[in-house]
């Protein structure tokens, strides 16, 4: 597998670093998960459990190892610093400054393994005014701007149903990172640190909006994006079952399909009329839309290009035909515990594709032979 030389240690928790260090196990490289003693990753204590820990804590930590170790410890901490001399990757969450108060920091860890590609997944980053901050996803995406442009036209902002920032800010430019840094490694041999800032990866996620504000100075007004609720082309719908669809014809040959088979072709040519004519589009949609199911309405739909689709609930997802085809949830055997489904990696390659290896660890399962390795 394209990783399977790597050996990855991860301090993190919960989130962020997990998500990353389980994309890195998928492809194959040994992550050893480093835990406290008493209660490991939290991750464990949320519900609903499969076996002793957590839903979420296993679908994150897939083909892991784990190991506990007391990292204030004397012993603990000579033992991590002797698994580090043999790894490539170390990967944290703490906040800017619990490492070197450890003694653990990444110049300490250099000297060690001058190889060594130092991972460290924070809030706000290294530096800057807010580094030492706590925060959430929702303080990051809101710190970007991005939270303000959520939601209806003079409604509140809207929290999205899934971490941006701790996924797509964090995990993936960690991922990213990382692999950069060990590609640079082939070329020089040396290591080097990798600052991620959750909030720095929200910002750049707003390529379609940001810019032009940077243009023209004008501060967009939440529901008025027309990505983000302000085209009656580019919007959700009720149906008539209390369902919804998403009609994302945002192109004019598909706005065109789409009034035609709903008939208002009047509003073709109102496809950029500005938002006030968009909302009144909006409300006779909506109506006419009531008017049929959802089933109905795709069943209509299915036979025109014009971007609509259903809104499905969790249920319908895993029945849902091109989702079993990707093979995008997997199942994995234990003895123990049975079969745990997983999503599975959505990054697909034709040669060495990524693979769940084995279950999520049982806190400290791997101590003892981990540590006689070494």
């Amino acid at each position: 597998m394209p990783l399977d030389s790597i050996r990855v240690l991860d301090l993190s928790r919960l989130l962020p670093g997990p998500y990353c260090s389980m994309l890195l196990a998928d492809f194959g490289a040994e992550v050893i998960k480093i835990e406290e003693h008493s209660t490991g990753d939290y991750a464990r204590a949320e519900s609903p459990k499969v076996g002793e820990d957590s839903a979420f804590f296993h679908s994150l930590n897939r083909g892991k190892k784990s190991i506990c170790l007391n990292l204030k410890d004397v012993e603990d901490k000579q033992r991590f610093k002797q698994l580090v001399k043999d790894s490539d990757v170390v990967i944290e969450s703490f906040r800017p400054g619990v490492m070197k108060r450890l003694g653990l920091d990444y110049e300490i860890l250099n000297e060690i393994n001058p190889g060594l590609v130092y991972c460290a997944i924070t809030g706000y980053g290294q530096d800057g005014p807010y580094a030492s901050l706590p925060g959430h996803d929702l303080n990051y995406i809101g710190y970007t701007g991005l939270l303000d442009m959520m939601g209806e036209r003079h409604g509140a902002p809207q929290i999205p149903a899934t971490q941006i920032a701790d996924i797509g800010g964090g995990a993936y430019p960690a991922a990213m990172g990382i692999m950069l840094a060990l590609f640079e490694r082939q070329k020089t041999g040396k290591g080097q640190m990798v600052d991620i800032s959750m909030m720095d990866g929200v910002l750049s996620w707003m390529p379609t909006v940001f810019p032009s504000f940077l243009a023209t100075g004008q501060q967009p007004q939440r529901g008025e994006l027309d990505l983000s609720g302000k085209r009656a082309s580019y919007a959700v719908y009720k149906t008539k079952d209390h369902k919804w669809l998403a009609v994302g014809a945002f192109e004019l040959k598909f706005w065109s399909e789409f009034c035609r088979v709903i008939g208002k072709e009047d509003f073709v040519a109102k496809m950029h009329d500005p938002v006030d004519v968009q909302l009144q589009m909006k409300e006779e949609i909506q109506e006419i839309l009531l008017h049929k199911t959802s089933a109905q309405w795709m069943e209509i739909f299915d036979q025109v290009a014009a971007c609509v689709t259903p809104v499905l609930s969790y249920d319908e997802v895993l029945d849902d035909p091109h989702v079993k085809a990707r093979g995008m949830i997997q199942e994995v055997k234990d003895p123990e515990i049975g079969l745990v489904k997983h999503i599975a990696t959505s990054i697909k390659l034709s040669r060495t594709p990524a693979k769940i290896h084995s279950r999520a660890p049982m806190l400290g399962e791997h101590t003892v032979a981990v540590l006689k390795e070494y």
